[in-house]
């Protein structure tokens, strides 16, 4: 985890020595042209409260629900800002960008609405869902690669090609500047907040700070990323950006090998802190935010709840967390859904071996029924040479309420004279 000090001011931002127009200076001035840009084309999300989260804290917590804005993520007020600020000659050559999603749908529609060309390259496995939402968006969809950073390439080829503009997911002034409005509604929808919590993968976190402590330097701006991929921690205490290696996380939204350099200088100088929260924390936040909030978020979109659920008593509130997104594919809510069950002891995974005789399975899912444990699968051994002449050994795959029934049902299976295994 790693602390850095707010420096609120409506002061600009120092740019990136050397770099391009992209990284020019960015104030709150810029957050609210932006805002003006994008009436009529991105919603004002809706703010939810979550009364399970609030007892957990010990304060209100809210939930801002960009999973709900068009496209199903924050992505699109970026973009729109992004294309709309480019030349009528740099229009006519068209975008193009590169994603695993909701950039790519951003991208696709703000470009659509705009009356310009998009081409989008994605990974070869992206999910066929946001491969089919990026084109009926309008974009030209080219798949190319194993990983984004093969994609990304490909699109910047694409670009000294063609001449088209390169979209950048996270690296630009105006792309900043459109997902700050989402500091602007926080800040207008629920006044009294304290404490901002949101996912880190660039330009979201650092347009949120620009606007929020440049109007409310009282209020804490908290970023999250995946333990599994967190190139913010060791580049905050490098003092520059650092990139990192082996990203491993279900979070592909906050999946980034190394900070963009005019996020980083942003982050560096408004965010307060920067936490990381593990695999089992964004499997659970997601699993809440469906079962407690009605809320489809994809993981990364979960990650600031990942950050409540683990640290509830570090936050001073009221706390606003973004939901960043809801695009996640069928399949893999699928896994994560089961991996958040596992994660919250709602399922239990155990090996027991029983006498091998005519009604001995029958006796054991007995015990299981009388202490309301639901079973998933069974699995019967016979002929395992570990086992013993007349020994069977089952496999069950149990759900349950939760730890404490979990502890029950061991106690009961203990009880009645069955050794349990695993």
């Amino acid at each position: 985890m790693a602390d850095h000090p707010p420096r609120p001011s409506a002061a600009p931002v120092p740019a990136a020595d050397g770099a391009a127009c992209g990284a020019a200076a960015l104030t709150v001035d810029d957050v609210h042209e932006a805002h003006k840009m994008l009436s009529g084309v991105a919603r004002a999300t809706a703010m939810e409260g979550s009364r399970h989260l609030s007892g957990l804290v010990g304060a209100p917590v809210h939930l801002k629900c960009e999973n709900l804005q068009r496209t199903g993520s924050f992505k699109i007020r970026g973009a729109y800002v992004r294309i709309a600020g480019l030349s009528e000659e740099e229009r006519a050559a068209g975008v193009v960008a590169a994603s695993a999603g909701n950039h790519a749908q951003g991208v696709a529609l703000a470009a659509s609405l705009l009356g310009v060309r998009s081409t989008v390259f994605m990974p070869v496995d992206a999910p066929l869902p946001k491969v089919a939402a990026t084109r009926d968006y309008g974009a030209e969809v080219r798949l190319h690669g194993q990983v984004v950073d093969e994609t990304l390439a490909a699109a910047q080829e694409h670009a000294r090609e063609t001449g088209a503009v390169f979209i950048h997911p996270f690296d630009h002034r105006d792309i900043i500047a459109g997902q700050g409005t989402v500091g602007l509604e926080i800040l207008e929808q629920c006044p009294e907040v304290r404490t901002i919590v949101v996912g880190v993968g660039g330009g979201l976190a650092a347009g949120v700070a620009v606007a929020v402590k440049a109007l409310r330097p009282d209020v804490k701006v908290i970023g999250v990323q995946a333990a599994g991929a967190a190139c913010y921690p060791p580049s905050l205490a490098a003092g520059h950006p650092v990139a990192v290696g082996g990203l491993s996380t279900m979070a592909d939204g906050i999946k980034v090998g190394r900070p963009g350099e005019v996020p980083f200088r942003i982050v560096e100088a408004l965010v307060d802190e920067v936490r990381t929260v593990s695999e089992d924390a964004l499997s659970s936040a997601l699993l809440l935010c469906l079962e407690r909030a009605k809320m489809v978020v994809e993981p990364a979109g979960a990650s600031p709840v990942a950050a409540l659920l683990s640290e509830p008593e570090t936050f001073e509130g009221p706390v606003v967390a973004v939901l960043s997104g809801g695009n996640v594919d069928p399949l893999l809510m699928q896994r994560i859904l089961r991996h958040g069950m596992a994660a919250a002891g709602r399922y239990l995974s155990l090996r027991l071996r029983l006498t091998d005789r005519p009604g001995a399975l029958a006796t054991l899912l007995g015990v299981l029924s009388d202490v309301d444990a639901n079973v998933l699968d069974v699995i019967h051994v016979r002929t395992d040479p570990r086992l013993g002449l007349t020994e069977a050994e089952v496999e069950l795959h149990l759900e349950t309420t939760g730890p404490e029934h979990c502890a029950e049902l061991s106690t009961a299976l203990r009880a009645a004279g069955y050794r349990v295994m695993a």
